[in-house]
């Protein structure tokens, strides 16, 4: 019987994706749910498993397909092999042959046959892809140790300790970049091409303006040294400045509805619920993990959120779902050195807060210059809907919360305020 493998659907709106890479090669015997590719749509990657066990068949061999196109087929009637060695036994086997022998010449040679006849032969992960790109490393540098010889993110350190991989970098840091007249193209990802498309259409078709502010982030230092420890014993995770920042826009967006709020045509739609977006980093590219019903999560909370999301979307393996929606986002764009910048909305939200580096810088506090750790906050948002008046007041909320943390429990008033019910 002839098993047909069809593109799944990532999401309601997706009507094609990209192979990204084969995990399987044609004429392999696949075993039900194993990972047969890897699969690229405009928001997340995800893979393609086997539904049965069988002789596999690829029918596309990468490139751009429909959503329900048949990309390979499984023959079920094909008998398992038997004696066949699994691909890590056949990485094994020539370890243990050439482990007692005293010449150390022949070990290479088995290891590299192994390597060259696998189909991810050179392939490396992710995070070791990232970690070559910003050492300058060649796949041709690194001893591949991984599963059908890929190079993991251990082959690479392992590179770099051994000194010979780094001659290129020492040549370029005394002598500067030894560039060429070379060039080399590379097809945008999905993800990139639909991120570029996004970002020109929100400067075409909303009215941006961004607004600024600084924030005097001792207070929250402060906090934070005080009781980081006892935090994280309580709670197993680490309490950063992101968890602040989300609490203190939940409070914020309350009080201007119209920043949580979205275009719908003719109609805005305002949501009494706050999904915030967080941007992080990732091998793919910018990602927007939602943080749903923010509103009503703890400090911890939210750091276990931004924890899990975070690393989901750095391993490979966020969903669809997970960055659907969203009603406000943040981005930090401080973790990288940034010091000041203009956050692009993210639709179709209509407001973005976005995060710079702290530094120390003099400022006056009743009548004398101190130095305290200051952040400028940036928030931009679509005019068309906010006026400025809500936009400046919004920020100035954000910064007086987080200036003085304890507003953040009491809708952030004073809780002198609220004890006097003003």
């Amino acid at each position: 019987m002839i098993q047909e493998i069809k593109v799944p659907s990532p999401g309601e709106s997706i009507t094609e994706v990209e192979i990204a890479n084969w995990l399987k090669k044609d004429g392999d015997y696949v075993r039900k749910d194993d990972e047969l590719c890897e699969i690229d749509s405009d928001k997340a990657t995800l893979t393609v498993n086997a539904e049965v066990a069988g002789t596999l068949t690829i029918k596309v061999g990468g490139g751009t397909v429909k959503v329900g196109e048949v990309i390979c087929t499984i023959d079920t009637s094909a008998a398992a092999p038997t004696d066949a060695p699994t691909p890590a036994q056949k990485a094994e086997k020539p370890a243990a042959a050439v482990a007692p022998t005293p010449t150390p010449t022949p070990t290479p040679t088995p290891v590299q046959t192994a390597a060259t006849a696998s189909y991810a032969s050179g392939t490396p992960s992710p995070a070791a892809k990232k970690l070559m790109d910003e050492n300058k490393i060649s796949t041709s540098q690194v001893q591949a140790t991984g599963k059908d010889g890929r190079i993991t993110k251990a082959d690479v350190l392992n590179a770099l300790s051994s000194g010979f991989a780094q001659q290129p970098n020492v040549a370029a840091s005394l002598n500067g970049w030894q560039g060429g007249r070379n060039e080399r193209r590379e097809k945008m990802s999905m993800l990139r091409r639909k991120v570029a498309e996004r970002l020109v259409s929100v400067k075409n078709q909303t009215a941006m303006l961004t607004t600024f502010n600084e924030v005097n982030m001792k207070p929250i230092m402060d906090l934070r040294a005080k009781y980081k420890q006892q935090f994280t014993e309580t709670h197993g995770v680490n309490i950063g400045f992101m968890s602040f920042f989300t609490k203190a826009v939940t409070e914020a967006l309350y009080h201007f509805p119209a920043v949580n709020a979205r275009i719908d045509g003719q109609e805005v739609v305002y949501n009494d619920f706050c999904d915030i977006g967080i941007a992080v980093s990732s091998p793919k590219g910018l990602m927007v993990p939602i943080i749903r019903n923010a509103e009503g999560l703890s400090l911890a909370g939210i750091e276990n959120e931004i924890k899990r999301l975070a690393g989901k979307a750095r391993n490979g393996s966020i969903s669809v779902e997970d960055m659907t929606g969203g009603t406000f986002t943040i981005t930090n764009g401080g973790v990288f050195g940034s010091m000041m910048s203009t956050p692009i909305i993210n639709p179709p939200q209509v407001a973005i807060l976005g995060m710079h580096n702290v530094v120390d810088r003099p400022v006056v506090e009743n009548g004398q210059i101190v130095i305290r750790p200051m952040m400028y906050v940036a928030l931009s948002y679509d005019h068309r809907i906010i006026d400025g008046r809500e936009s400046v007041s919004f920020l100035v909320k954000v910064k007086e919360m987080l200036e003085n943390p304890s507003r953040i429990l009491f809708g952030g008033k004073d809780p002198e305020q609220v004890l006097l019910g003003l």
